[in-house]
């Protein structure tokens, strides 16, 4: 087992590192090219802060491990929220001033009620992956819609800042686009050779590794883009991150996987993780929404530590469920 969780530590190490420099790589790209600083925020740096859990949940699907992949998007999309978010919370109380971002919380809300109706039956077919992958086109196709327009909104200006602060030459952006995404796919690899054989070692399903280990592990980039964003008090950038991170998840991540190999999921997938990952949603969508009379939606310190809490309590309960396995 030591060869095994030696992968996926080297495997994570790399990965977050390729990640950050895919995400720089392309966002420099894509400004070289024109692209306004919106549709950067929302479809290229969202792209890229995903593309570790979009890489490794293909790769695992096409290994024969889609519980790997179930866990995996849904164990991220646990720990954006709880974690992350309240991470930052704790760190300085988040304020959502951005209309846009006030639209994505409803429909993250009905995304994670399509994933329960595919869920409960069972199986994730190709045919429900292809429904998953249809609607994450017309998002995409929402979001080309809502950059293109130029509209003033809070998140354009976070977005123009952040690509001001890191401007590369375009040789260079190109340089870090192209190896970043080379070894993003040879980490995801490594990765998920190392978990399923810590999961066979152990004789846990490899839905409890990729909710656990490998859920963690890819969130890491979301994680440091967000703290980075909140120590420039770009408040909006920070939730934009998770926002975009969890569609993604939801729509390509298990969308890819289902194309690849229908995903079987056992009844507890339903009622323990989904419930978890609907619960948080519905709390996010609750107190960064603005319903408490403020005008504006804001995740204060006390919200964080409840999130940080509820992370802690989920996850040690699946870190117990595989101490009694093994």
């Amino acid at each position: 087992m030591g060869l095994a969780i030696g992968a996926v530590i080297a495997g994570l190490v790399i990965l977050v590192w390729s990640a950050d420099r895919f995400v720089d790589g392309a966002s420099a790209t894509a400004r070289y090219a024109g692209m306004p600083p919106l549709l950067i925020g929302m479809l290229v740096i969202g792209f890229g802060t995903s593309a570790p859990e979009m890489v490794v949940s293909a790769l695992a699907a096409s290994d024969g491990n889609p519980g790997l992949a179930l866990g995996n998007a849904y164990g991220s999309n646990i720990t954006n929220i709880a974690l992350i978010l309240g991470v930052v919370a704790l760190i300085s109380p988040i304020a959502v001033h951005s209309s846009i971002l006030r639209k994505e919380l409803p429909v993250l809300s009905v995304v994670t009620l399509l994933a329960a109706w595919q869920l409960h039956d069972g199986l994730i077919s190709r045919n429900d992956a292809l429904v998953l992958l249809g609607v994450f086109a017309l998002l995409i196709g929402w979001s080309v819609w809502q950059g293109m327009r130029g509209q003033s909104d809070t998140l354009t200006g976070e977005v123009e800042q952040q690509l001001q602060a890191d401007a590369l030459p375009l040789r260079r952006a190109l340089f870090w686009l192209v190896l970043g995404l080379v070894l993003l796919i040879a980490s995801s690899r490594l990765l998920v050779w190392g978990a399923v054989s810590i999961a066979q070692d152990l004789g846990v399903s490899d839905l409890i590794i990729g909710l656990t280990v490998v859920a963690v592990g890819t969130s890491l980039p979301e994680l440091a883009s967000s703290l980075v964003a909140v120590r420039k008090n770009q408040h909006d950038l920070a939730l934009g991150n998770v926002l975009g991170s969890n569609l993604f998840n939801t729509l390509a991540v298990v969308g890819i996987a289902g194309v690849i190999h229908p995903v079987t999921a056992e009844p507890l997938v339903l009622w323990r993780d989904w419930a978890v990952m609907a619960a948080l949603t519905l709390a996010l969508f609750v107190v960064g929404y603005g319903f408490r009379g403020a005008g504006t939606g804001r995740i204060n310190r006390v919200e964080g530590g409840a999130l940080v809490i509820a992370w802690l309590g989920y996850t040690g309960y699946l870190v117990s469920t595989m101490v009694t396995a093994g």
